[in-house]
This record gives C-alpha cells, sequence and structure tokens, in this order.
C-alpha cells in the first residue's frame, strides 16, 4: 500500500470506525495528538524471549485451540509503560490474539515470534495547524505534506 494513502486509509478508520471508541468529534480536535510509528528491522527468533522490554516491538502467531492461525502485536513502547516482562507481554499478547486455553509455558514454546524496532513521530492538532499556515504561506495554496522531522 503507497504510504500516503496507507495514513490516509488508517487515520479515518482509527479516528472514526474503531468499534473499541467512540467516533473523534470536532471538539476533540484541539486536544488532539496524532501518533505514526514506522515499523522497520523485522526478525524472525527462535525463542519466544528473544526480544528487549521497551526495544522490540513483537508479533506472535500462534494456533488457537479450535486450530486457526492467529496474530498479535504490540508496538515497543507498550509492555515498558504498562510495567509487564516478557512472559505478562506475551500472555497478554495471546489473549489479545484471541486465545482462551490456559496458558501453560510448553505452548508459549510453540509460539512464532518476530521482533521489530519502530520510529514514532507525533504531531498536536496546534502543530500541524502551524505546519499548514507555514506550508500555505511558503508555497501558496496546496496540500500541506507531513512533517517527517518531530519525533518523540
Amino acid at each position: 500500500m503507497n504510504l500516503h494513502s496507507g495514513l490516509r486509509e488508517y487515520t479515518l478508520t482509527s479516528a472514526l470506525k474503531d468499534s473499541r471508541f467512540p467516533p473523534m468529534t470536532r471538539d476533540e480536535l484541539p486536544r488532539l495528538f496524532c501518533s505514526v510509528s514506522l515499523l522497520t528491522n523485522f526478525e524472525d527468533v527462535c525463542d519466544y524471549l528473544d526480544w528487549e522490554v521497551g526495544v522490540h516491538g513483537i508479533r506472535i502467531e500462534f494456533i488457537n485451540e479450535k486450530g486457526s492461525k492467529r496474530t498479535a502485536t504490540y508496538l515497543p513502547e507498550v509492555a515498558k509503560e504498562q510495567g509487564w516482562d516478557h512472559i505478562q507481554t506475551i500472555d497478554s499478547l495471546l489473549r489479545k490474539g484471541g486465545y482462551k486455553a490456559p496458558i501453560t509455558n510448553e505452548f508459549r514454546k510453540t509460539i512464532k515470534l518476530t521482533r521489530y524496532r519502530s520510529e514514532k513521530m507525533t504531531l498536536s492538532y496546534a502543530e500541524y495547524l502551524a505546519h499548514r499556515q507555514h506550508h500555505h504561506f511558503q508555497n501558496g495554496i496546496g496540500h500541506p505534506l507531513p512533517p517527517y522531522n518531530h519525533y518523540s
């Protein structure tokens, strides 16, 4: 998928169509911060514990109790923000992926794990408006390009 098109599509989906949250409203815009994580350096690993909390994001693939292949992922900051260790993170991911059976150490060993890193960009609504105004002033009327130099 084209990066620009993908960002536009997933932004609208997450803001307006995520069933876990009510759709965003216009009144919320001034308080909005938007973050995008670019995932890089994917590495398949043999041991489900071969990743660092706060450094790597992880994607797991497993076969659930009904025999279906399932996947789930957490960005690098999730385990650290939650205060989880490796096992707590893996178990949470299994539940996120829909695994309902008791989780044993033997089952954990069957997980296929991919670790990755990410670069995260965050922009407030106020920063977006300032960038848009600056872009229009510098280049005339047109579509502003997203800024790629504001990492957090």
